[in-house]
C-alpha cells in the first residue's frame, strides 16, 4: 500500500464513517513498513469528484443556514451537528494534503496522516454523541466554506498551509471554549468532554500548519509575517475576529507578532 495513493482513495470514499475508519486504519498502516510505503515524489491525479460525501448534509451558503441554540434538545443536536461538520471537513482536508501535494519532507505526509486520524476520531465521537440524541450526521444543512477554501489554494502548498491549518482551523481553537461554556450550562457534560479532546487535539493541528508554513516560507525565502495578509487578499481568506484564545494560539505556535495582527 502506497499511503499518498490510499489517502487519495480514501478522501474519495463518500460514506462519513467509513470514511473515518478508513482514515484511522491509514495512519495504523505506518507502524508496519512491509505493508505500507510512501513516496512522496509521485504526481498523483484523479478526475473524481473531491471530496467524496453523502448526499447529506444538504449544503448552504453560510448565512442561510440557520441559527443554533443548545438550550433544546433539537438546537444541541444541530450545533453538535455543526461542529461534526467540520471535523468531517477536516478529515478531507487532512488526507487532500497527502495525497495532492508532492516533493514535500516525508514529515510532512506522516503529519498530516496523523491529523487526519485524530480528525477521525472526533468525527466519530461526535457523531455518537448525536445518536444519543436522536440524531445522525446529514440531519441539519450544513456550509462548504472550509471545502472551499481547499479548493482555491489547491495549487500552492504554502497557501494551504497558511489559509486552511492557521486560519480556518485555527478559529477553532477561538470557537470551543465559548461553545463548552453554552454546552455545560445546557448540561451537556459529554459534549464538553468531547469539546475538550478536540481543543487539545487542534492545537497539534494548527501548529503543524504553522511549522509548515514557516519550513516553505524559508525555502522560498519569504517573510511569513509579511506574507500572511497578502494571502489573505489573494485568497479572499475570512478576516478573524475576536475574542481570540490568545494562550492556545501560542500553543499552537503563533509568534507575539502575529498574535498582535489578529487586532490591527
Amino acid at each position: 500500500m502506497e499511503l499518498r495513493t490510499r489517502a487519495l482513495q480514501v478522501l474519495l470514499i463518500a460514506d462519513p464513517a467509513t470514511k473515518a475508519l478508513a482514515a484511522r486504519a491509514l495512519q495504523e498502516a505506518l507502524s508496519d513498513p512491509n505493508t505500507a510505503s510512501l513516496d512522496t515524489a509521485a504526481r498523483l491525479h484523479t478526475d473524481a469528484p473531491l471530496p467524496g460525501r453523502p448526499d447529506r448534509p444538504r449544503l448552504m451558503p453560510a448565512l442561510q443556514v440557520g441559527s443554533r441554540s443548545p438550550f433544546t434538545v433539537e438546537g444541541r443536536a444541530a450545533l453538535l451537528h455543526a461542529i461534526a461538520h467540520i471535523e468531517f471537513n477536516a478529515i478531507n482536508l487532512a488526507l487532500d494534503a497527502v495525497w495532492r501535494f508532492p516533493d514535500m519532507p516525508r514529515a510532512f505526509y506522516l503529519d498530516w496522516l496523523k491529523v487526519a486520524a485524530e480528525e477521525a476520531f472526533h468525527f466519530t465521537l461526535l457523531s455518537e454523541h448525536l445518536a444519543t440524541l436522536g440524531r445522525s450526521y446529514g440531519d441539519f444543512d450544513a456550509h462548504d466554506g472550509l471545502w472551499a477554501m481547499a479548493r482555491r489554494t489547491d495549487g500552492d502548498v504554502l497557501a494551504r498551509m497558511a489559509l486552511v491549518p492557521r486560519t480556518l482551523e485555527a478559529r477553532g481553537l477561538d470557537a470551543t471554549p465559548p461553545l463548552q461554556a453554552k454546552f455545560a450550562k445546557a448540561g451537556d457534560a459529554r459534549a464538553v468532554e468531547i469539546l475538550d479532546i478536540i481543543l487539545r487535539d487542534e492545537v497539534g493541528h494548527v501548529r503543524i500548519g504553522n511549522h509548515w508554513y514557516r519550513h516553505l516560507c524559508r525555502e522560498r525565502g519569504l517573510d511569513p509575517v509579511a506574507l500572511y495578509p497578502q494571502l489573505v487578499a489573494q485568497y479572499q481568506a475570512p478576516r478573524l475576529r475576536p475574542p481570540f484564545n490568545l494562550a492556545a494560539r501560542t500553543d499552537a505556535g503563533f509568534s507575539d507578532e502575529e498574535l498582535a495582527y489578529l487586532n490591527e
